[in-house]
């Protein structure tokens, strides 16, 4: 049974995270630092529609539907080494080990992004649109943060990948293709097929996203 998992906006958000990380990586390492500092502006509107999409988005978007408990977790990691024959179905969303660490990249994210608002470069002429709120030092640690935060980042980024190629080689479950496609081939539909939302929740979510990242890069002057 071919069903929707996922609606658009999670897909775009999705993929833009990605192009993004990248492109802040390229722009910090080769001192682009006007674009590095727009990256980041729009990495940060893509975190906080993804927070409203979390709780207002469709059925698997939202965070109550996928982040699950210890024991669901410890049932699920169990059923992995079941034969194919014995697995419960398939989880419409993100799994409860996916979950994890869809969550741990969400926070990771947050908390470069934030560190990026309050940094300050060695000779204080970059900094980040919050920086007046900080001392030099402070902004100084932040800066210095920012950079240690990124590569623990792209650890686990390296491990979403493992993952996903784990799931594909080992699992024999494409989890690529449902993030372009937003279909997925499940035997059971447990309800999945839910993901319509009312368009004027996705406009007020851009609307806050948008209203966010202005309020912040203006230093809420």
């Amino acid at each position: 049974m071919r069903i929707q998992v996922w609606d658009g906006a999670v897909r775009l958000n999705h993929w833009l995270m990605a192009i993004l990380i990248a492109i802040s990586w390229w722009t910090a390492e080769n001192g682009q630092l006007e674009y590095h500092r727009y990256s980041g502006y729009t990495l940060l509107g893509l975190l906080v529609f993804r927070l409203y999409w979390g709780v207002f988005g469709s059925t698997t978007a939202r965070f109550a539907h996928f982040v699950k408990g210890p024991r669901a977790i410890l049932n699920y990691v169990r059923g992995m080494s079941s034969r194919v024959s014995e697995r419960a179905p398939a989880p419409p969303g993100h799994n409860p080990l996916g979950a994890l660490s869809v969550i741990a990249l969400l926070a990771l994210l947050i908390v470069q992004v934030g560190l990026g608002l309050f940094s300050v470069d060695i000779d204080g002429i970059e900094s980040g649109p919050l920086s007046s709120l900080v001392s030099f030092d402070t902004g100084r640690t932040c800066a210095e943060l920012h950079e240690d935060i990124f590569n623990v980042l792209l650890v686990f980024i390296a491990l979403h990948v493992a993952a996903v190629f784990f799931y594909l080689l080992y699992r024999r479950e494409n989890l690529i293709a449902p993030m372009i496609s937003g279909k997925r081939e499940l035997k059971h539909s447990n309800g999945a097929d839910s993901v319509r939302v009312s368009p004027v929740r996705l406009i007020v979510g851009i609307i806050i996203a948008s209203a966010c990242v202005w309020g912040i890069t203006q230093g809420f002057d």
